[in-house]
């Protein structure tokens, strides 16, 4: 745990540098999202989850124009490491929906419980703070949830090597969060 965590109490309000990290971070993986569901649109966009693909998609690109927007009004740099997840986010996309639909609503299930749980601990962390950026999360982490309850309702657990693949894409995106949040 960080000096800085350690030494502030929930009443406190987050320092500029832990609130920069964070809206650097949510930023990264709202641009990661655009660029999964990209990937997956390119193979299964046509088909008969092509619609679906696009509402969720298209709550992604909502998701990281707000946080594109806080991120140059609280004049925070983006992370460094964009290109290599505009590369990746696109990969992982792609990869999956080859696998087949399951695959790739396995991706979003296992991507979207990552994500609640960080938008979870950072929710916790402003506690009373920042109003503006406690409700950017609040409606991002309701809309990742329905996401996540989509691909469940869409056999995600069906999908060959469900676990494995799940385990595989949340410890992906733990790392992809740790390295966002600082570079």
């Amino acid at each position: 745990m960080s000096e800085e965590r350690e030494a502030r109490s929930p009443a406190m309000p987050p320092s500029e540098a832990m609130l920069a990290r964070m809206i650097r971070v949510d930023h990264a993986g709202e641009y990661g999202a655009v660029r999964i569901y990209a990937g997956q649109r390119a193979v299964l966009g046509r088909g008969p989850k092509g619609p679906l693909l696009q509402h969720m998609a298209e709550q992604e690109r909502q998701h990281l124009a707000s946080f594109s927007d806080l991120l140059v009004r609280r004049r925070v740099r983006p992370t460094a490491l964009l290109p290599l997840w505009n590369l990746a986010g696109f990969a992982l996309g792609a990869a999956t929906a080859a696998l087949g639909e399951r695959a790739a609503m396995a991706c979003t299930v296992a991507v979207e419980e990552a994500i609640d749980a960080h938008y979870a601990s950072q929710q916790a962390a402003l506690a009373d703070s920042e109003a503006e950026v406690s409700a950017l999360i609040t409606r991002c982490r309701a809309e990742e949830l329905e996401h996540r309850d989509i691909g469940l309702a869409n056999e995600a657990e069906r999908a060959p090597a469900y676990r494995l693949l799940s385990a595989a894409i949340r410890s992906g995106c733990r790392a992809a969060i740790a390295l966002s949040e600082r570079l």
